[in-house]
C-alpha cells in the first residue's frame, strides 16, 4: 500500500527539513519552500539551521523546489510552515493560510494532507480544511483527507531526533488516523500514539510546550525572590533537589518558536471561549519580563560597583534562543539588549552560530567576531554555546577591562568554584 507513496514537505525550516530527510530514507520526497534562496542553499547541501549534516545531504535524494506545481504527484503532503504571533501576541496564521492555498491549488485527488505547525485547537478543521476545499474544488473526507501530527522536534538536539520521538497522529476520521499511523510508523522507531481527534492532538501539542513555560516561570519568579534575599537560586534548587521527586527546572529566558507561542495561542483560544487562563497568562508574563529584569539587575550591580553606566560597555555572548542553534527569531536576549541600550550602555553582541544579517534584522545591532570584542565592564553569558562552555573562565581575561568586572552566567554554565578572584559572578 505504501510501496509507491510519494511524499511532499511544505516548509523546510527546523521542522520541515528533518522530516523530509527522515522520510527520504524510505520514500521519494519533494521539499517545497517559497524562499528561493533557501532552496538554492539546500540544493548545494547547505543548511543554515545546522539541523542536517552535509553527510545526510549527500545521502538524500530529495527534490528541493520553489515551484508549487511540483507538489502535484505527492499522495502524502506534510505542511510544516512556521507559526507566528503579531505585535499584540495574537496568532498570525498568514503562513498557514498561504501554504493551505498553495497545496490546495496543486494537490491531486485522493491526497492526504497533514499539518505539523503549532496551531490553536480547532484551526486545522475550522480554518485549514475549508481553505483546502475552496481552492482545490475537492470535498474533504471523500476526495482528499486531512490529519494533524505535533512536530516534537527540538532544535539542536541531535540525539532525540524526529525518527526517535514517539509520534502523535490524528485524522479527521478513524481510517485516516490508521493511515497516518501506518505512514509515520514506517519510519519512526519511538512508537505511535493515536489521538482520538485532531482537536485533541492540537491541544496536546500546545500543553507539551506550555508545561515547560509554566514550570520555568515558577523558577524565574523564585530567582527574582532569591535576588532580593541575597541568596543563590541554584544553591536553593540544588538543596531542594535532594528531595526525591523534586522536579529540577533552571531559571532561564524562554524564547523560540514553540514554548511562548503555544502559551499565547491557548490563552487566546481560552479568551474566545469566554474563559481567562490565569496560570498560563501569569507564567508567560513572568517569562516575557525576564530580559528586562536581567538588564535592570545588572545596571543596579554596576551602580553598586561605582561604574558609570552611561559610559559603560557590556558584552553579550550568545543571541539565539537556545544553545548550538543559530535561530534568532523570538529570542528573549533581544529584550536585554533593548533595555541596556535605553540606558545609554554600549552593547557588544557575539554569537558563533548567528549570522550578521539576522543580527541586524532582529537586534538592529552589529555582530562582532569574538576576536574583535573590546574589553567591557560586564559580560552576560546569555546562551552558553559549546565554544563558550569549553573556554570557561579563561575567555574573560580578554573580555573584561583589566580582567575584572561582572560576569552574569545566565544558565549557570560556568564552574563557580573556579571563578577568578577579581570577577564578580552573578547568575539567576
Amino acid at each position: 500500500m505504501l510501496q509507491n507513496l510519494k511524499i511532499a514537505v511544505v516548509g523546510l525550516g527546523y521542522v520541515g527539513l528533518p522530516v523530509a530527510i527522515a522520510f527520504n530514507h524510505k520514500y521519494p520526497v519533494t521539499g517545497y519552500d517559497t524562499n528561493t534562496a533557501r532552496i538554492q542553499a539546500l540544493m548545494l547541501g547547505l543548511d543554515k539551521t545546522n539541523e542536517v549534516s552535509r553527510e545526510e545531504f549527500e545521502k538524500a535524494t530529495i527534490v528541493f523546489t520553489a515551484t508549487p506545481s511540483d507538489l502535484k504527484d505527492a499522495g502524502f503532503i506534510i505542511i510544516a510552515v512556521p507559526s507566528a504571533m503579531d505585535e499584540d501576541h495574537l496568532p498570525d496564521l498568514s503562513a498557514l493560510k498561504k501554504a493551505s492555498k498553495c497545496v490546495a491549488e496543486h494537490m491531486k485527488k485522493g491526497a492526504v494532507i497533514v499539518y505539523e505547525s503549532i496551531v490553536a485547537p480547532g484551526v486545522t478543521e475550522d480554518l485549514c480544511i475549508p481553505l483546502l476545499e475552496k481552492y482545490s474544488g475537492y470535498e474533504s473526507g471523500k476526495e482528499f483527507f486531512v490529519g494533524y501530527s505535533p512536530a516534537r522536534i527540538f532544535p539542536g538536539d541531535k540525539k532525540n531526533n524526529f525518527k526517535k520521538m514517539k509520534k502523535v497522529v490524528a485524522g479527521q476520521n478513524e481510517e485516516v488516523t490508521e493511515y497516518l499511523a501506518m505512514v509515520y510508523g514506517s519510519i519512526v522507531t519511538g512508537g505511535i500514539h493515536k489521538a482520538s481527534s485532531i482537536c485533541v492532538a492540537e491541544t496536546a501539542q500546545l500543553i507539551e510546550n506550555i508545561q515547560q513555560d509554566v514550570n520555568i516561570a515558577l523558577i524565574n519568579e523564585l530567582a527574582k525572590i532569591c535576588e532580593q534575599l541575597g541568596i543563590d537560586t541554584q544553591e536553593v534548587l540544588e538543596t531542594a533537589g535532594s528531595k526525591r521527586g523534586f522536579l529540577k527546572t533552571m531559571p532561564n529566558l524562554v524564547g523560540g518558536q514553540g514554548i511562548g507561542l503555544a502559551s499565547h495561542y491557548l490563552a487566546d483560544k481560552a479568551r474566545s471561549l469566554g474563559q481567562r487562563s490565569e496560570v498560563i497568562v501569569s507564567g508567560r508574563k513572568i517569562n516575557d519580563g525576564m530580559g528586562r529584569f536581567i538588564a535592570q539587575s545588572l545596571i543596579k550591580k554596576m551602580n553598586q560597583e561605582n561604574t558609570n553606566v552611561a559610559t559603560s560597555r557590556v558584552t553579550i555572548l550568545g543571541l539565539s534562543f537556545q544553545e548550538e542553534v543559530p535561530d534568532l527569531r523570538n529570542s528573549k536576549v533581544v529584550d536585554i539588549v533593548k533595555e541596556l541600550k535605553e540606558h545609554g550602555i554600549d552593547v557588544q553582541l557575539a554569537d558563533p552560530y548567528a549570522s550578521a544579517e539576522d543580527t541586524t534584522l532582529y537586534y538592529e545591532s552589529h555582530l562582532s567576531p569574538h576576536h574583535q570584542l573590546k574589553p567591557a565592564h560586564a559580560v552576560i553569558l546569555a546562551v552558553p554555546h559549546k565554544p563558550y562552555r569549553e573556554s570557561g573562565w579563561q575567555q574573560f581575561d580578554s573580555l573584561l577591562i583589566e580582567q575584572q568586572g561582572i560576569v552574569f552566567d545566565l544558565k549557570g554554565a560556568l564552574d563557580a568554584k573556579k571563578k577568578p578572584e577579581k570577577i564578580q559572578l552573578w547568575r539567576l
